[in-house]
């Protein structure tokens, strides 16, 4: 067994279909198995989900305590801080909220960050330390 890896992310939504429609704005295509509970989107070997709260709890037996959605941020990583603009602006136009527009930043890179229609926050960002390849994979430092 692997044990530094991770083969699904997965977001509790209040609303499946609004977060459906924000995610289709950003570009994101769901991938099948999908139901009125759960949507799923390939992602470089891995699966990323947006699941009904509501759904989420049931599985879980509990209730789940408001702050404990949005305490994490994901990333998405370019090639240049004008993609980083180009990535941020597509957010926004899809219906983000900003948190903090682009900029260059204390450890070397450019980023900014905005939220989902959930409140989970999401980094689109350019680290000069790192190459990507044509996908937009993580290949090395540069």
């Amino acid at each position: 067994m692997t044990p530094q890896r991770i083969t699904m992310i997965t977001l509790a939504v209040a609303d499946l279909e609004r977060s459906r429609k924000f995610y289709a704005k950003l570009g994101w295509e769901e991938a099948e198995g999908g139901n009125d509970a759960i949507a799923f989107y390939k992602i470089a070997g891995q699966f990323f989900a947006l699941y009904s709260k509501d759904a989420l709890i049931a599985d879980l037996g509990m209730p789940i305590h408001e702050r404990s959605t949005g305490t994490i941020t994901m990333a998405t990583n370019y090639n240049s801080p004008k993609d980083v603009d180009h990535a941020f602006a597509n957010a926004i136009k899809a219906g983000a909220i900003v948190i903090t527009k682009p900029k260059e930043v204390f450890w070397g890179g450019y980023s900014g960050n905005f939220a989902d229609p959930d409140g989970h926050l999401w980094e689109v960002a350019h680290n000069p330390f790192w190459t990507l390849d044509d996908a937009g994979q993580i290949i090395g430092n540069a």
